[in-house]
């Protein structure tokens, strides 16, 4: 059985479409979806990761030890793996408008009543409920865009969806300890105005999803007859061409060899970039920073990050190749956490997690071009739901890693060593598979 990973250079070396109207169409198509689904994704990453900042007061009020707050953090994942694959066919079944409104509306209901936690217990039956809510989420915007983005675009439309992932903490630092400033307000603590007052635009978005977001080309009235025709025979031709060699059933999806490849790999960048995620505020504390600096000086490395996740798969989708890209981004991302391991807790480790972060917020989008090459149909929609539901179990491993090992040692010195092997692993996953085009899906 030959690779998985000629299916990413059969990716990469696809031709794009040379012609203006090509061009111009899908331009088109990625300037009225793209900036909204953005701003989903970006309210989705703050209600998922707002608790690294509440972390900063609400576990000492609350009495959570580290290894206490890690579980809660990375439990969240286990409530999204046990209905990611079923809210991704049912997305599949009833369309993207209404299915995201679902998603959109519990989720935000359950940030908001995030608030009220008063216990260890209560706080990991959140997080759960709220892993449960989210699902589907993810995985049903990247295979929305397999409805509208030819194979040649991916890249730059994968990268502008992600960037909201390291963008959402360069926002989300300071708005956060700012609202941990109100604390007293009407009897409340700060880190519980910051989950209700964060809550709530997701909530508001549901009911503007129903208007915005169009499920098919064919249904798209803000394009010409001429363009939906276009958009809708070039998408067709990919998939036949899909169809010929790759999956389209519900169970090849689920049983692929190279989908759980792509599983293990995935959840390897997870642990990594979620592990250090979730505990970056109180690392980059040890600095010696108060709250409010730390919400400001973490915009630093995601900022940059965010860049990478835009210039990488740009850059990706120009030299018309995915495996090196995708290898190199982990490398950089095991490298940089290595590194800040080494260096501890001095404001030089700075540097080092700039790089780190870069790499992995970078191997996202160059990653989720890959599985649309060879899955489409209900194939698609089971195959990249599992490879994201078992991939993000790396959100729970790699937080409660990070939380057991800072009460073991007194530092977080050797859970960033830990974290930078899951990357690493990630890299030499890609790179170890044979290089033959491969048209098999099985």
């Amino acid at each position: 059985m030959s690779s998985i990973a000629s299916h990413i250079d059969t990716d990469a070396v696809a031709e794009p479409a040379a012609s203006a109207t090509a061009d111009r169409i899908v331009g088109k198509v990625i300037w009225r979806l793209l900036p909204f689904m953005a701003l989903l994704y970006f309210v989705n990453q703050l209600d998922r990761v707002n608790i690294s900042f509440a972390a900063l007061t609400m576990n000492q009020d609350l009495g959570f030890t580290a290894q206490m707050y890690g579980f809660g953090a990375g439990i969240f994942f286990v409530g999204y793996f046990i209905f990611e694959i079923p809210s991704n066919l049912l997305l599949h079944r009833f369309g993207a408008r209404l299915w995201i409104f679902r998603i959109m509306l519990t989720w935000g209901a359950v940030s908001v009543a995030m608030a009220w936690v008063n216990s260890p217990q209560a706080f990991y039956v959140m997080r759960f409920l709220l892993g449960f809510a989210e699902a589907g989420f993810v995985p049903g915007m990247f295979l929305y865009l397999t409805y509208w983005i030819p194979k040649a675009y991916r890249g730059k439309a994968l990268g502008l969806f992600i960037i909201a992932a390291p963008a959402t903490p360069v926002l989300a630092g300071p708005i956060s300890t700012l609202l941990l400033e109100m604390d007293g307000l009407l009897g409340l603590r700060g880190w519980q105005w910051m989950f209700i007052l964060e809550g709530l635009p997701a909530i508001v978005l549901a009911f503007v999803t129903l208007s915005y977001l169009t499920d098919r080309p064919a249904n798209a009235q803000w394009l010409t007859a001429q363009e939906r025709t276009w958009l809708e025979d070039t998408i067709a031709a990919e998939e036949k061409v899909v169809a010929q060699h790759g999956s389209d059933s519900l169970w090849d999806g689920l049983r692929s060899l190279k989908v759980m490849t792509l599983t293990i790999c995935y959840l390897m960048l997870v642990i990594g970039t979620l592990g250090v995620a979730f505990f970056l505020p109180q690392i980059i504390r040890t600095f010696g920073l108060g709250n409010l600096a730390v919400g400001f000086v973490i915009a630093i490395p995601y900022g940059l990050a965010a860049a990478a996740c835009i210039l990488w798969p740009r850059r990706s989708d120009r030299k018309r190749e995915r495996r090196w890209h995708l290898a190199l981004a982990c490398f950089a991302g095991a490298g940089g956490l290595a590194v800040a391991a080494s260096i501890g807790t001095h404001w030089l480790a700075i540097l080092p997690l700039c790089v780190a972060l870069m790499g992995v917020y970078a191997a996202l989008p160059v990653f989720w071009c890959i599985p649309g090459n060879y899955l489409i149909g209900l194939a698609a929609a089971s195959g990249i739901a599992l490879i994201n539901s078992i991939g993000n179990l790396g959100g729970f491993i790699g937080p409660f890693l990070v939380g057991w090992l800072r009460d073991l040692t007194g530092s977080f010195n050797t859970a960033l060593l830990c974290l930078s092997i899951g990357p690493l692993v990630a890299g030499l996953i890609i790179l170890a598979m044979p290089g033959e085009i491969d048209k098999s899906a099985k």
